[in-house]
């Protein structure tokens, strides 16, 4: 029995709007309804897109569904797929954003979120210790960890030159030293019997899953004309030096520079639109990736609330305008950051389905994955440092929100349990401190 476009649509809104629990647990979320249940792609098939969409750059769960539609219904269907997988999220954000801003000072929600910051530095620490414990399987990648950490925390390098530098070296040491850079398939699954899947192991790629120099010309051309004309349009009506050309500029390299999900590119964000443009301040920042780890979507949708809080802030439509504002900042954030990961989709797919049966990570990703768990641990110091010394390093130390964190963190890596429920707990705890205080 085939699927009807038309029926997808109403899949894939399903999936955005209960996609809660990180890259893993959208990717489980997928494998369960795809493979297990509905048979639309098999087990094989299935890993063989995720393990093409884990060397890209920008978030793995999205791209995954982006490919998987795009498979079944060409390119109208891995559209359709993509945005419906983060459109629930955006829309989520930004009304959560307006929320925060006008009634973020209010006792209620201050005393939530005094529980939620510190369960985000632990879930960002479990995030380094989960991608480490797969990726550093030797000294050398251990070393390359260690390095990272130390050029971004303490000597503040540009995260793209870390990404760059890490890719050299893998790139190198795959030519002199082999041995220290091999990489399994990242995803293993068992072969379990499963009844026939309308896109089994052996089904014949489709048509348009087919390499052809016109179709990646067609797709490049059209990404492109997606890119420059919203970007042209914005400078002409604002110029280069505003607000929202800066922004979709700066989410344009962003999203370039991805590699590892979006707690790896998170230190880049924070760098860029803290420290350089001020578009929020730390702590802000801290509670965007609390209200992201809250929703459903992907991670990297924190740049929605980085947008949002930056559009109001400034009141880039004029003081009476400040919500549009915002939702507009949010919503060219979204697209400059997305639109990448479905040319890479388009572009790539039919060369990978050409390749099935061969497909491996290189040394460099190798290389640029071990960088990434020392980014993700500086990522979490820079969290840390906001939480438990909020006045500064030099002033109090608050004991309350290291024994949350670390509460928090014992729960997710020892008891394993669910991000949003550790969440949800956290957030009560701080409540109840606040009403004691």
């Amino acid at each position: 029995m085939n699927v009807s476009l038309r029926q997808t649509w109403w899949f894939w809104l399903k999936i955005g709007c209960i996609s809660f629990g990180g890259p893993a647990g959208q990717i489980a979320l997928l494998h369960q309804e795809l493979v297990e249940r509905r048979r639309w792609i098999s087990e094989r098939r299935f890993l063989h897109a995720l393990n093409y969409c884990m060397v890209l750059p920008g978030p793995e769960a999205q791209q995954l569904a982006t490919y998987l539609g795009w498979l079944m219904h060409r390119s109208g269907g891995g559209v359709v797929a993509g945005v419906l997988f983060v459109l629930p999220s955006l829309l989520l954000l930004i009304a959560l954003s307006w929320v925060y801003l006008v009634f973020g000072n209010t006792p209620l929600v201050a005393g939530l979120f005094a529980g939620i910051k510190p369960a985000v530095t632990a879930i960002v620490l479990q995030a380094a210790w989960r991608m480490g414990s797969r990726a550093l399987r030797n000294p050398v990648l251990w070393a390359l960890a260690g390095l990272s950490w130390v050029a971004l925390y303490l000597l503040h390098a540009p995260f793209p030159a870390i990404v760059l530098g890490a890719g050299l070296i893998g790139y190198l040491g795959g030519q002199f030293a082999p041995r220290w850079f091999q990489t399994g398939a990242g995803h293993s699954g068992t072969a379990t019997a499963h009844a026939a899947a309308l896109i089994d192991d052996d089904t014949p790629a489709p048509a348009h899953a087919r390499f052809s120099t016109r179709g990646l010309l067609t797709v490049l051309a059209w990404g492109a004309l997606l890119w420059a004309v919203p970007m042209a349009a914005l400078v002409l009506l604002w110029g280069w030096d505003h607000t929202l050309v800066q922004m979709a500029w700066f989410f344009t390299k962003a999203a370039l520079l991805t590699f590892g999900g979006a707690y790896a590119v998170l230190p880049y964000v924070y760098q860029g639109a803290v420290e350089h443009f001020n578009w929020l301040t730390a702590a802000q920042m801290m509670d965007g990736l609390a209200l992201g780890e809250t929703t459903p979507g992907p991670l990297i949708m924190v740049v929605a609330f980085v947008g949002y809080v930056a559009g109001h802030t400034q009141a880039l439509l004029g003081d009476g305008a400040v919500f549009w504002a915002g939702a507009l900042a949010a919503t060219v954030v979204t697209w400059f950051t997305f639109l990448p990961s479905f040319i890479f989709i388009l572009a790539g797919g039919p060369f990978i389905e050409s390749t099935r049966k061969n497909l491996q990570f290189t040394a460099p990703l190798a290389a640029i994955t071990a960088a990434v768990v020392g980014v993700i641990v500086s990522l979490a110091l820079f969290f840390g440092e906001h939480v438990f010394w909020p006045q500064g390093l030099d002033g109090r130390f608050d004991f309350s929100a290291a024994l949350i964190a670390a509460a928090a963190g014992v729960a997710l890596i020892r008891f394993k349990r669910p991000v949003v429920q550790v969440i949800a707990a956290c957030a009560l705890v701080g409540w109840g401190l606040s009403l004691g205080a």
